[in-house]
């Protein structure tokens, strides 16, 4: 696994490589659980650890793409990233919306 993290994560030091790790591993088990839930039949509390995955997958992504800066992070007021925004989506909204933008470019 780690050899495989090192590809994705550039900065193997620090606070970006132990968040990367423990924000990927999360996520996955979110999955896992959400998963075991969806074969119980439940299907409203998988849908709510899917997205807790995907939240944190998001900021994964965010994190390592440099769309987060650790060194900045404050609380944003009313979910906004910047007072243009017209849709007030949070953090982790507007981290899903370019993940999936990253990924349908790869799509394509």
């Amino acid at each position: 696994r780690k050899s495989l993290l090192k590809k994705i994560v550039k900065k193997e030091e620090g606070e970006v490589w132990c968040l990367s790790k423990h924000l990927l591993a999360a996520s996955m088990r979110l999955l896992e659980v959400g998963t075991k839930r969806l074969g119980m039949g439940k299907k409203e509390e998988a849908d709510d650890f899917f997205q807790k995955a995907y939240n944190l997958y998001s900021l994964f992504w965010g994190l390592n793409l440099n769309l987060v800066d650790t060194e900045e992070i404050k609380k944003i007021d009313e979910g906004a990233l910047n007072k243009h925004d017209q849709e007030k989506k949070g953090f982790l909204g507007k981290l899903g919306d370019l993940v999936k933008r990253v990924v349908n470019c790869c799509i394509e």
